[in-house]
């Protein structure tokens, strides 16, 4: 492992197991304090459980208190969780509202500073420094993601970019021409961009860019290999969501890259299981829930934020890391029985060198038996492929997943560039036409 820059870090990021349990306790005090005092849902929701902030005297007592859900906030839709005065509120970001009403999130001046300097210890977690150039391709607007990257590599000393998504010939043109340094975007659209290099005859790893700082959506080792195999940047995985902070919860570090780190000096992680709400020791498979403990406009205590993951030990930094989020528990697929996630399939598709990444779940049910279809392309410098060809893949890739997950699908291989590629946001890879009701 290589020592990280000392010089360039946080004091905290370097203290002890003992000073940091010290500070998270004091902050975790005071967020308690705060959320009962200034959220009647958090009153409520404490009283009913017979907690009360002044019962936290260590860490473990954490387990004494709430959950809170997603459908707290959109129950209290759209101010109802803020903890301040709306004359204190500077900006208000939301998701993107899909299945319902949208969470609605709410920050103070010193939450957006706050914010600011752990995406700009994210960048130099994953090897930025001040000086270089962010190209910014993650949405702007409500979506925490653009703004998010953005005032964290200013607040850095970066020169910003702030392209946004979608155009993506202009996206290779402005790498091209600008040469920036770093690359903050969704995996699936980095995928995108690459693609869009070999289109028009470039090599992506002729380009500048040395860093990408990859969110927003659960990825794989495979998929950091077939990037990184394809361009010529270190593929780095960042954390948030926007009910905790945004992007910059957790940044991996350039010297290891071996999981994000947590900064818990703002966030206090906990893993349980999804079923028994029950909390399970580091190294264990369960859901990751987080309190935060600096926020004054939306404090949260224990946010359960579904990722399944694990929390593992300090290797460059003196904080825990997670390790890489095998799915979402409301995002798990059961099939005839079988448990099974996207990644586990997309970690089969990128096994197979003439396959590229891309990849979509299609599921049906065929009177009682569900059905499962895997759309999957050529890579583009395979280019024509015979019908014999094709399906030898095919049932490679069925065999694969038979052993691995354990179910039977029907794979089709298609040509390059025919499966819906997302310019915006996260990529669409189950499309489920099953009953709701099932």
């Amino acid at each position: 492992m290589l020592s990280p820059n000392r010089a360039a870090l946080d004091p905290i990021e370097m203290a002890s197991r003992d000073e940091i349990s010290a500070l998270q306790l004091k902050r975790l005090q005071w967020t308690l304090r705060h959320a009962y005092e200034n959220v009647p849902h958090y009153r409520h929701a404490f009283d009913a459980h017979g907690v009360h902030p002044d019962d936290l005297h260590s860490l473990q007592d954490l387990a004494k208190f709430p959950f809170t859900g997603k459908s707290d906030l959109r129950d209290h839709y759209p101010f109802g969780m803020f903890a301040v005065p709306r004359d204190q509120i500077v900006r208000i970001h939301a998701s993107s509202g899909t299945t319902g009403k949208p969470t609605v999130v709410g920050y103070t001046k010193r939450d957006i500073d706050t914010w600011a300097n752990l995406v700009a210890r994210s960048i130099v977690a994953a090897g930025g420094k001040p000086g270089d150039t962010v190209h910014v391709a993650y949405g702007y607007g409500l979506f925490t993601g653009g703004l998010g990257a953005h005032y964290g590599a200013e607040r850095l000393g970066c020169t910003v970019i702030p392209m946004s998504g979608g155009q993506t010939e202009k996206q290779v043109q402005i790498i091209r021409d600008f040469r920036p340094d770093i690359i903050m975007v969704t995996p699936s659209y980095m995928q995108v961009i690459i693609e869009e290099f070999a289109r028009q005859g470039l090599d992506a790893r002729d380009c500048a860019l040395r860093i990408g700082i990859f969110g927003a959506e659960p990825w794989t080792e495979a998929m950091r290999r077939e990037i990184e195999s394809k361009s010529s940047l270190k593929a780095m995985d960042i954390y948030g969501l926007s009910e905790v902070m945004g992007p910059g919860i957790a940044c991996e570090c350039v010297e290891t890259q071996d999981g994000p780190v947590i900064w818990e000096d703002h966030f206090y992680p906990e893993i349980i299981d999804p079923v028994t709400g029950a909390v399970l020791p580091d190294g264990s498979d369960g859901e990751l829930v987080f309190t935060t403990l600096t926020k004054e406009g939306l404090p949260i205590v224990r946010y359960r934020t579904r990722d399944l993951t694990s929390l593992m030990p300090p290797t460059a930094r003196a904080f825990r890391r997670m390790g890489k989020i095998v799915g979402r528990s409301d995002d798990m697929l059961i099939v005839r029985g079988v448990n099974m996630f996207p990644t586990q399939i997309e970690e089969i598709v990128l096994e197979h060198d003439r396959l590229s990444g891309q990849y979509q779940i299609h599921l049906s049910r065929d009177s009682h038996l569900d059905k499962v279809e895997v759309h999957c392309e050529l890579q583009p410098s395979v280019g024509y492929a015979s019908d014999t060809e094709r399906q030898r893949i095919a049932d490679w890739v069925m065999h694969r997943i038979k052993t691995l997950v354990g179910i039977s699908t029907h794979v089709y291989v298609l040509p390059p560039d025919s499966i819906e590629r997302t310019l915006v946001g996260k990529a669409r890879r189950v499309i489920d036409h099953r009953p709701k009701s099932s």
